[in-house]
């Protein structure tokens, strides 16, 4: 029997919350969030315009790659909770 951690991350890999662009859009939110202090924003807009630029960035994949390269919408939908979800977290964890 697989520990719960372990269910959590499968789920995640067969569910298409984790690829290859996770750790880009983790590092993006971290990078943004450090712009955004550098320019003496309040903690939540900073956080408000990681998850803001990362909405813009959805839009702009959806138009330009459709669901298509996720094999479906649900998939799809999944990544592009936990893409939002990931940067958005790693700047809300910087500015506490």
């Amino acid at each position: 029997m697989k520990n719960p951690l372990a269910r959590f991350v499968t789920w995640q890999l067969k569910s298409g919350a984790l690829d290859g662009w996770t750790s880009y859009h983790i590092a993006a939110g971290a990078f943004l969030c450090k712009i955004f202090q550098w320019m003496h924003w309040s903690d939540f807009w900073c956080v408000m315009g990681v998850f803001i630029i990362g909405v813009l960035w959805e839009v702009f994949e959806w138009f330009v790659e459709n669901w298509r390269p996720y094999g479906t919408k649900r998939h799809w939908a999944v990544n592009t909770a936990s893409d939002l979800f990931v940067e958005t977290a790693m700047a809300w964890w910087m500015v506490i």
